[in-house]
């Protein structure tokens, strides 16, 4: 799902761009955008505690995930849920950040940086680390990758989470860099584990960048990748040379891509299961798969329905109407008749449990009557929609719910699920649209209330470029205070300017989110142990064993 979710997603010309969007996959959790992640202090418990190390013998853990394995796995690019899953076990990041807390940790680097409000950061690799070609990491490799992120003529996804506030990564040693910030940005530390450091000698090579979209990864992470099979499965085994944090327990694991929802709740219940984890799980089946002795356990955070409009297409240039379309949703019917109450109306850009949240200016309440005044004050007689939208699963189940609030409008609907790939390849070409339903999850990138935010919003943005908007003056106006908040170095002062450019954000309602919605992961508990359900797409198995 998410498969797009970026901070400044920067437009990208020719094949760059072109690649970027055929290879994000979907949406949703992050477009795939997939599933993303809870703050508050009373949520799940940190997951920095490393597993036991063990190899847990010969065993092949199966895994099954609801977002497919076609889309890029090109680390600097991608967006893609199953993508992102799989490069957390293959690749490593000078610092790596925890799946719940996105709390860092040294990874290939042997420690934090010495102060994180200072404007040079050093790091020393760990020593024996190897790629898994047997070729040792270097810290030429580490300024390889982001050169190629920093790269003004190289447009890349990575971009938007680094180009703002990093300068510089230079090498200072055989195995020693530093990195020089623009000014002091303390959450850049966490953002580090975005950065996957790749072998500069393996994709330095012409074609290189193209293999690893479709599939190519060799890492110095604690699995090594061993088959890639689009649309079908990708595996991995224990990488032996391994020698950092996260030891590998499976001796080999397979991870299925099954996006519909009734194969891939067959292959972990009933007689003929034969996998041991899956995420996306319906609502609908969390009682079936609990009964029959499964963990079952959600993660709520960003993952959210949102609507985008297409402001260059009448009448959707008009606030009025942009407004009265949401207030004419039933958010709570939603939650109950498709979500069946694992969901909250978004009252925020930001989900209730982000750190930065408060409540908008400008909230969605359902209002049919304030609707009708809005469609009226724009003088809107006769509209129809065609809502164009992703076919994951649950976003298909919210659909009749918006059809049949703008219908009481007096609003003719169209509804027009699709495979992720292709709404988001149309929106590429820049072809024209009205509305687009889709799914979310920036939290795959991080917590940041600034990360999160210029994912979606931002002069470059790819988001902006399918809404037609970033030339309106008051986006304009936006860009600027988004802008100044990233330089705001009290953490109060900055918290306070990003809820302030919430409020526009809501108030324009030109990239929104409806609902927020918790993300459900089962497994078997008499084999595997050490889960944690992530509110966002994928699964993370740095810290699980066999039981």
């Amino acid at each position: 799902m998410s498969d797009l979710t970026s901070r400044t997603v920067h437009r990208a010309a020719g094949p760059d761009r072109r690649s970027f969007l055929r290879y994000t996959g979907a949406l949703g959790a992050a477009a795939a955008v997939t599933t993303t992640l809870s703050a508050c202090s009373s949520g799940p418990e940190s997951t920095n505690a490393t597993g036991d190390g063990g190899t847990g013998g010969g065993a092949t853990l199966t895994a099954v995930i609801g977002y497919g394995n076609d889309g890029s796995w090109d680390p600097t690019q991608t967006a893609s849920a199953f993508a992102m899953a799989g490069n957390e076990h293959i690749y490593e990041g000078l610092l790596g950040a925890d799946p719940i807390t996105r709390e860092p940790y040294a990874a290939l680097a042997t420690g934090l940086p010495a102060d994180p409000r200072a404007t040079t950061w050093a790091f020393t690799l760990r020593p024996g680390a190897k790629w898994h070609d047997g070729r040792p990491v270097t810290a030429d490799d580490v300024v390889f990758v982001y050169d190629r992120i920093l790269d003004p003529k190289t447009q890349t996804l990575a971009k938007g989470f680094f180009a703002s506030w990093l300068k510089e990564v230079r090498k200072t040693g055989a195995t020693s860099v530093e990195l020089e910030l623009k000014f002091p940005f303390p959450d850049g530390a966490a953002r580090l584990s975005l950065a996957k450091i790749m072998p500069k000698h393996v994709f330095s090579k012409p074609g290189a960048w193209d293999e690893a979209t479709r599939g190519k990864a060799v890492g110095s992470g604690p699995y090594r990748q061993t088959a890639h099979h689009p649309k079908s499965n990708t595996t991995f085994e224990a990488f032996d040379d391994y020698n950092g944090p996260r030891k590998a327990a499976f001796a080999k694991m397979n991870w299925l891509t099954i996006v519909d929802a009734a194969p891939r709740v067959a292959k972990i219940s009933g007689a003929g299961a034969d996998a041991e984890i899956a995420d996306n799980i319906p609502y609908a089946n969390i009682g079936q798969l609990k009964k029959s002795g499964m963990s079952v356990e959600g993660g709520a955070g960003m993952n959210n329905l949102f609507l985008l409009f297409n402001t260059a297409h009448r009448p959707f240039d008009d606030i009025r109407v942009r407004q009265a379309l949401h207030y004419a949703i039933d958010r709570d019917k939603m939650i109950e008749a498709a979500l069946k109450g694992h969901g909250k109306a978004s009252t925020s850009f930001l989900d209730e449990a982000n750190p930065s949240y408060r409540p908008a200016r400008t909230v969605y309440a359902y209002d049919p009557a304030k609707a009708e005044k809005l469609l009226r004050e724009a003088g809107v007689g006769k509209l129809s929609v065609r809502l164009m939208a992703v076919n994951v699963s649950w976003i298909v189940d919210c659909l009749p719910t918006i059809q049949e609030g703008w219908e009481k409008l007096g609003v003719d609907v169209t509804l027009d699920p699709q495979e992720t790939t292709a709404v988001f390849t149309k929106l590429d070409q820049k072809k024209d649209f009205q509305v687009v339903a889709a799914a979310s999850n920036p939290n795959q990138f991080g917590l940041d209330a600034d990360l999160i935010m210029h994912y979606n919003y931002g002069p470059e943005n790819l988001w902006m470029g399918y809404a037609r908007w970033a030339d309106a003056a008051v986006a304009k106006k936006l860009f600027r205070d988004m802008d100044r908040a990233t330089r705001e170095p009290e953490a109060g002062r900055k918290k306070a300017m990003v809820q302030d450019y919430i409020d526009v954000v809501a108030e324009q309602a030109v990239l929104y989110p409806v609902v927020h919605n918790e993300l459900m992961t089962a497994w078997d508990p008499k084999k595997v142990t050490g889960v944690k359900a992530q509110p966002y797409p994928g699964i993370n198995l740095l810290q699980a064993r066999w039981t």
